[in-house]
């Protein structure tokens, strides 16, 4: 961590020392928050997908929130999440593998895989019977910010034969899908849901769980998510389709779950006389997500004792920091027209991806988290 202490707010860190590394906030208790919502609203067993954040800080806090299953997509995270919690269970739904990746899951007591082709389930051989394989399905559904079934997934005709095989050598059979990054709709988990019961009904196999994917929406512009409504949709479709015999659920969260612990504080290196800005963070560190789902409207800019600028709004160009002409937020934003250099810009719901993806390019990127206690 980068400090021990926890400050009352980023707000009091700021104030006290003037930091000019791009830096992430992070707030426990509002992971725990998040963490408890989900168990709450969920019908079902709630995972984290460490890939969106894979810190030990966050990993420890959805521990002690009460989380015991993780979502992984490597050694590398299995190995951080046995580190905080020896006894996690683990579900290792990257469909693609190697050998190797595969001999280090099974030392490492892994609970669950998917696939979605029979040459991946061939890879499977030394996973012990009765380990549960999901069968991963792909849809063309819209609502995501986009969507990952170009890369991962089989269409519902090749699901069915995908399911039979899993069942006839001898592991637990299970289905299931992502929705796609950033999905704020319910009707696109009911989609899905609908044609996981035709194919298993098709296959002639009993589901053991459905895994209904991350892609739960975080608060990043306008109003924020209903995650409510997606929980009591994706039960009430399982409940149509399914009926009596619905298989147990299971979900997977990465983005939802920790982008509001997380407050990102960017610094001002310069105001030009044409109006851009230039910040010590870019798309190369913590905003890297901006080039593909567009930057968050949850903003703030802070003069450094701590005022809040309060100016007209003016759309600016904003550079990032390193000397790639790239680098730079792919729409301007709207900001005060009283900012300064020295300023700060803190961008709220910034734990998801903002630090995994952030590259240190140019020796610049996000410093080590400092804990607060509110923000």
């Amino acid at each position: 961590m980068h400090e021990t202490p926890n400050w009352p707010t980023a707000l009091a860190h700021i104030i006290r020392h003037h930091p000019d590394e791009a830096l992430l906030y992070f707030c426990p208790e509002a992971l725990r928050s998040m963490a408890e919502r989900f168990q709450r609203g969920f019908d079902g067993l709630v995972t984290y997908a460490v890939k969106a954040n894979p810190g030990e800080e966050v990993l420890a806090n959805l521990v002690t929130a009460g989380l015991r299953a993780f979502d992984v997509a490597s050694p590398a995270e299995m190995r951080a999440v046995r580190r905080v919690c020896k006894d996690a269970v683990l579900h290792y739904n990257n469909p693609v593998r190697s050998p190797d990746e595969v001999s280090v899951a099974v030392a490492l007591n892994v609970a669950s895989y998917s696939v979605d082709c029979e040459a991946e389930l061939d890879k499977l051989g030394a996973v012990p019977k009765g380990t549960e394989i999901t069968v991963r399905l792909a849809l063309p559904v819209a609502g995501a910010a986009y969507d990952f079934g170009a890369k991962f997934g089989v269409c519902p005709a090749r699901a069915v034969g995908l399911l039979q095989a899993v069942a006839e050598r001898g592991f637990t059979p299970s289905m299931t899908f992502h929705p796609g990054t950033q999905c704020a709709d319910p009707q696109s988990w009911g989609a899905y849901i609908k044609v996981v019961a035709d194919v298993a009904r098709e296959a002639g196999v009993a589901l053991a769980r459905l895994n209904v994917g991350g892609g739960f929406a975080a608060h990043r512009v306008g109003n924020a998510p209903d995650l409510e409504a997606i929980f009591d949709h994706i039960r009430a479709e399982v409940n149509t389709h399914f009926g009596p015999h619905a298989p147990d659920l299971v979900c997977e969260p990465g983005r939802a779950m920790v982008a509001e612990a997380f407050t990102l504080a960017t610094r001002v290196k310069a105001v030009r006389a044409d109006g851009s800005i230039f910040l010590n963070d870019g798309t190369y560190g913590g905003l890297t997500e901006a080039r593909d789902i567009g930057c968050t409207d949850r903003m703030q800019v802070i003069a450094p004792d701590g005022t809040i600028r309060t100016g007209a709004p003016h759309a600016r160009v904003v550079f990032g920091p390193t000397c790639d002409s790239l680098d730079r937020l792919p729409d301007p934003i709207p900001l005060p027209d009283d900012i300064k250099a020295g300023d700060y810009i803190l961008f709220a719901g910034m734990g998801a991806y903002s630090r995994s993806l952030s590259t240190g390019f140019n020796g610049y990127g996000v410093g080590d988290p400092v804990t607060v206690q509110a923000f």
